[in-house]
């Protein structure tokens, strides 16, 4: 029976490369899911997505977010997935590559979002991670922080933080710690 589904299969191979094209790349149950995915995006307005390596690698792309709320109202985040071939059994691999003053970002890049860690499940998609990403940036979460430093003045001096934010976002330093300007 394996035999006649894999000759069924090099036949539809034949067929579609004899129509005088290039040979047809066949796709991994992951990209076929991240197609659906990017057809069905339903992004919020402050947030763009890019394909900087074309349309030839969709696992791969980046997304600016421009938050209209919250602490970081007028900054500029930017954002790179990286999409695995087992995807949507396993989560996108996530980098913040804008350097910010975030609880729960750290000054690598790393982001804390659960849906990117132990809550991750199949039937999540892109757009679901674009809209929690957009929620750190309206909600930090100082109770499970990567930057410790950011969540102990979130919690314990709010004003305090909203000064620091906007000091980072200015361009100017936080803690012996410089930031490039992203407003």
């Amino acid at each position: 029976m394996i035999n006649l589904f894999k000759i069924k299969g090099q036949k539809r191979e034949e067929a579609a490369n004899s129509n005088g094209g290039p040979p047809v790349k066949k796709q991994s149950p992951g990209e076929l899911r991240l197609h659906k995915d990017i057809a069905e995006l339903n992004l919020p307005k402050t947030t763009k997505i890019s394909f900087p390596n074309g349309k030839d690698d969709l696992m791969n792309f980046e997304a600016t977010l421009r938050p209209d709320e919250g602490y970081y109202v007028g900054g500029t985040f930017m954002f790179t997935f990286q999409v695995p071939p087992s995807y949507p059994h396993e989560a996108p691999k996530v980098k913040c590559k804008t350097k910010v003053y975030h609880p729960n970002i750290d000054l690598e890049g790393n982001v804390c979002l659960n849906i990117l860690r132990e809550d991750w499940k199949p039937v999540l998609n892109i757009n679901t991670i674009v809209y929690g990403l957009n929620l750190l940036f309206s909600q930090p979460n100082d109770e499970d922080p990567l930057n410790h430093e950011a969540a102990a003045v979130l919690r314990d001096n709010p004003q305090k933080f909203q000064r620091n934010v906007q000091m980072a976002m200015s361009g100017g330093y936080v803690d012996n710690t410089h930031f490039p300007r992203c407003k």
